[in-house]
């Protein structure tokens, strides 16, 4: 799986995602994961599994050098002091010493993206994180904290899938070399038995998850962070090198968005492109 670079980072374009899935079972699924191939884990402190992804890593075999590990900071804990004390405590129940990426979960309109920002990008500069990002910003967000943010932002991590034109988000952080991770890749399993998605999967001999995968990965940027508590949907998603979607292609799923594509819908979300 090659490596996405973005302002100074040096990201693998597929990572796996651990929303959901907790105890032991998210000790093994990490742990296989690393196994298969997985070089990319990404977890958040209200996700809470830090501690069984860390324990995940460890009992893989794995070096931990060779594993780049995300987590993520929740909206009410974003102000300065508070993030901080959050990214020690995550940082403590994962096991390690520090983490590759570390992410604002979701903007706050309580708290103003300056504060965020110099706030995280203290946690950088103390050693906790290696690099720092945003999670659920719009353009309008990304444009304000790339303005204030004293560290370099490498991802904002978006749902992202063939449902949704994420275009307008996209072009923004392209503009300041930010790369742009994909949650909900997949569709929450939506792209299964979609005609498009089976016509274009046959063809290739492959499956409508993998040409999901491998969409958002051929594009410029954009890592996918699939998630799946099934050990062998894990081989699944992670076997995408070995074809390439045409131009052809990449339009015809690109042509799937449509107005209701969003699938998370939260209460305290910002006002979306």
């Amino acid at each position: 799986m090659h490596i996405v670079e973005s302002n100074g980072a040096r990201i693998p374009a597929l990572g796996l995602g651990t929303w959901d899935i907790r105890g032991a079972q998210c000790v093994e699924i990490v742990a296989e994961g690393l196994r298969l191939g997985y070089r990319h884990v990404d977890t958040a402190a209200s996700y809470e599994n830090e501690r069984e992804v860390g324990e995940g890593i460890r009992a893989s075999g794995v070096a931990r050098a060779d594993v780049f590990l995300t987590t993520k900071v929740w909206y009410d804990r974003i102000m300065a002091g508070e993030l901080e004390a959050s990214a020690e405590e995550s940082v403590a129940r994962l096991g390690v010493d520090h983490v590759d990426l570390l992410l604002v979960h979701w903007p706050n309109p309580a708290v103003p993206v300056k504060e965020t920002m110099e706030a995280i990008a203290r946690v950088k500069r103390a050693g906790l994180a290696r690099n720092i990002g945003i999670s659920n910003f719009t353009a309008a967000l990304v444009e304000e904290a790339v303005a204030v943010s004293p560290e370099p932002i490498v991802t904002n991590q978006i749902e992202y899938h063939p449902y949704l034109d994420q275009a307008k988000i996209m072009d923004a952080c392209r503009r300041h070399g930010i790369s742009v991770t994909a949650y909900c890749p997949i569709a929450r399993g939506k792209v299964v038995g979609d005609p498009v998605m089976e016509a274009i999967a046959e063809r290739h001999g492959r499956t409508a998850t993998q040409v999901a995968l491998r969409w958002l990965v051929q594009q410029p940027g954009v890592i996918a962070i699939p998630r799946t508590s099934s050990k062998a949907r894990l081989a699944e998603n992670l076997d995408i090198d070995g074809f390439e979607l045409s131009e052809a292609e990449m339009t015809e799923i690109a042509g799937l968005a449509h107005a209701d594509g969003r699938l998370v819908r939260a209460s305290w979300a910002p006002d979306w492109d």
